[in-house]
C-alpha cells in the first residue's frame, strides 16, 4: 500500500473476469446484492475452487455493509471524525461473519495458486484485493485502523508484485485510498504511522485512485465513486459532478449516485 509502485510499461493487460463474475460486479453497482451473490453462487458451483468466486462474494457483503452505513456517500466521506474515526457503532455481526468467511476461503484459494504455480497472476490479484478490502472494513467498519494500516502494507507489496506480471487498474484502488485517507490524518497520528513504516500523501493517493478510475476492471466504479468523494474534499465539486454523471448513467437503479449528483447540479 504505502510506497511508490513501480510503472510497468511491458506489463501483460488483465484477462477478461468470467460473465458470472462480471454481472454479479455489475449487480453490486445496482445494490442489488441478493442478486449479484446468484451470480457469484452460480460460478462457485462450476468453480469451487476459483479464488475470485470468494472474493466477490466477500465484496458483495462489505459493499452491503457500507451502503446499510452510508460509508460511500458525502455525509459521511466529508466528515473528518466519520471518515478518520470509523462508523458510530459496530456492523451488522451476520454480515461482518459472512464477509470474514469468504475472504478467507478467498486468501486460501488464493494461496494454493501461488505454491503450486497455477495462476500466479490470479492469486496475487486476489490477494491483493482481500488484504484491501478487509483493510476498508477494519478502518471503517471495526475501529482498527492500525491493523488496516498493516493489511494495506501488505496489499502494496502483493499489488507491486502483481503489476510486474500484468496491467491491473483494481490493484490502484486500496492503495490509493489508503495513501489518501493516512494522508488526511492528524500529523501525531501519521508520525505515529510513519515509526512503523507506514506513511501517507494525499496527492499520490489521488493520482492512484485516477489511475483505477482509468484502469480498473471490475472495481473501476468503486474507484470512480471513490475519486468522486475525493475530489468534494480536495474542493472540485465540477470533477466529481462529471465522475458522479458517468456513474448514474450507467447504474440508474443507484439511489446513491442520483442522490450526489442531485446535490451537485446548478438549482
Amino acid at each position: 500500500m504505502l510506497t511508490a509502485l513501480l510503472t510497468i510499461g511491458l506489463a501483460l493487460q488483465a484477462p477478461a473476469a468470467a460473465p458470472e463474475i462480471e454481472q454479479g460486479f455489475q449487480c453490486l453497482y445496482r445494490l442489488q446484492f441478493e442478486l449479484a451473490r446468484q451470480q457469484f453462487q452460480s460460478y462457485l458451483r462450476a468453480q469451487p475452487e476459483a479464488p475470485m468466486g470468494h472474493l466477490a462474494m466477500a465484496a458483495s457483503y462489505l459493499f452491503e455493509e457500507f451502503y446499510r452505513q452510508g460509508v460511500l456517500q458525502s455525509q459521511f466521506f466529508l466528515d473528518d471524525r466519520r471518515l478518520l474515526g470509523g462508523i458510530e457503532g459496530r456492523p451488522d455481526p451476520a454480515r461482518t461473519a459472512a464477509f470474514l468467511e469468504a475472504l478467507s476461503r478467498a486468501r486460501q484459494a488464493a494461496a494454493r495458486r501461488l505454491r503450486t504455480g497455477q495462476d500466479t497472476a490470479e492469486g496475487l490479484y486476489v490477494q491483493t484485493l482481500a488484504n484491501g478490502l478487509e483493510a476498508d472494513y477494519q478502518a471503517l467498519l471495526a475501529h482498527r485502523t492500525f491493523l488496516a494500516v498493516r493489511l494495506l502494507h501488505k496489499a502494496e507489496r502483493e499489488a507491486a508484485a502483481l503489476l510486474r506480471l500484468r496491467r491491473e487498474g483494481d490493484a490502484y484502488v486500496a492503495l490509493g485510498a489508503a495513501h489518501y485517507i493516512i494522508g488526511c490524518l492528524p500529523g501525531y497520528k501519521r508520525a505515529l504511522l510513519w515509526l512503523g513504516g507506514v506513511g501517507g500523501d494525499r496527492k499520490r493517493g489521488i493520482t492512484e485512485l485516477q489511475q483505477a478510475a482509468r484502469e480498473g476492471h471490475l472495481l473501476r466504479p468503486y474507484a470512480q465513486s471513490l475519486l468522486a468523494l475525493v475530489y468534494l474534499r480536495e474542493h472540485q465539486p465540477e470533477a466529481a459532478r462529471v465522475l458522479f454523471e458517468q456513474l448514474h448513467r450507467q447504474f440508474p437503479e443507484n439511489p446513491i449516485f442520483a442522490a450526489e449528483l442531485a446535490r451537485l447540479r446548478p438549482h
